[in-house]
């Protein structure tokens, strides 16, 4: 029988990283799996990161809804329709937003037999661990039903300040693993148990947020980026974007994660959706997004 594995977290928490992660762990142990990946806005930009890895037959994007609730009839029916593999084994990244308790209680109904209860993997920011205001009760929500609690962000951590996040989590979850990302086994990951530990209530409708997307230029250098992202509100929560910089024929990548930190990296290919710059959380509109592009070729353009 083919094991389900979804991965939630909070944004930025680094579930990506960890699918990246997985993916190739499951793959050099003989492994053929099959990649689902969830957002509210153009997942597709997503999915192509991972064709370097994997075939692109093998992953497939579920855009503009929540799998949790409005998706989740769409993703049990995408789950069913997988194809049978031999060593098959089956991979969900839920978007940031996601209630992990609904998730696991309504992806289990309906999936063919073929295949074991959906075991559920959480990716905990232990840096910014329960320091999201507002959005702390999500964040906590996340880890109550897994079976494994993956920690990230631990290179400026004290072990102090871990212990501490790992007896917070104890308490919301008293049954589930704790591990390092780098000290993962995934020939042990389709053996995990569902968790049996019973969930607080959450009003998932809060974590509702708007989400958008505008097309974005050709940028005139990477200063642009951070131009832009710091331009954005911080209501926003995830600002992420891909274009050409300069006179480059590559795309570049780039993200702005709920603390404000900046990434940009090569995107493997052309994005099939075109150059677009996208953002979920409060404040998410295609005028705000606009009005920060605008702004910054302005400045440019003086500039020179």
């Amino acid at each position: 029988m083919e094991a389900i594995i979804t991965v939630v977290g909070f944004l930025g928490a680094g579930k990506t990283t960890l699918l990246k992660h997985l993916i190739n762990n499951f793959i050099d142990k003989g492994w053929d799996p099959f990649v689902i990946l969830n957002d509210y806005e153009n997942a597709y930009m997503d999915a192509q990161q991972f064709t370097k890895q994997m075939a692109s037959k093998s992953i497939k994007a579920l855009s503009g809804s929540c799998i949790c609730c409005s998706g989740i009839v769409e993703l049990r029916n995408l789950v069913n329709r997988i194809p049978e593999r031999e060593n098959g084994i089956t991979l969900i990244e839920a978007n940031g937003t996601s209630d992990a308790c609904s998730l696991m209680e309504f992806l289990g109904v309906g999936i063919n037999d073929r295949f074991l209860p959906p075991i559920q993997i959480s990716v905990v920011d232990v840096k910014n661990w329960q320091k999201r205001g507002e959005h702390n009760e999500l964040e906590a929500n996340q880890i109550q039903v897994s079976s494994l609690l993956v920690l990230t962000h631990l290179d400026t951590i004290s072990p102090k300040i871990k212990t501490k996040v790992i007896n917070e989590l104890k308490l919301l979850n008293a049954t589930a693993q704790i591990i390092a990302m780098d000290a993962i086994d995934v020939a042990l990951l389709p053996q995990l148990l569902p968790s049996n530990n019973t969930a607080q209530k959450f009003d998932h409708a809060k974590a509702h947020w708007g989400s958008c997307s505008v097309d974005l230029p050709n940028l005139p250098n990477t200063k642009s980026i951070y131009g832009i992202c710091n331009a954005l509100p911080k209501s926003i929560l995830r600002v992420k974007g891909c274009t050409r910089i300069g006179k480059d024929i590559a795309y570049t990548y780039f993200e702005r994660k709920p603390d404000g930190e900046i990434f940009i990296r090569p995107f493997n290919g052309i994005p099939v959706t075109g150059a677009k710059l996208l953002t979920i959380g409060p404040g998410s509109d295609p005028l705000v997004l606009e009005n920060a592009i605008l702004t910054n070729l302005k400045s440019n353009f003086n500039a020179t």
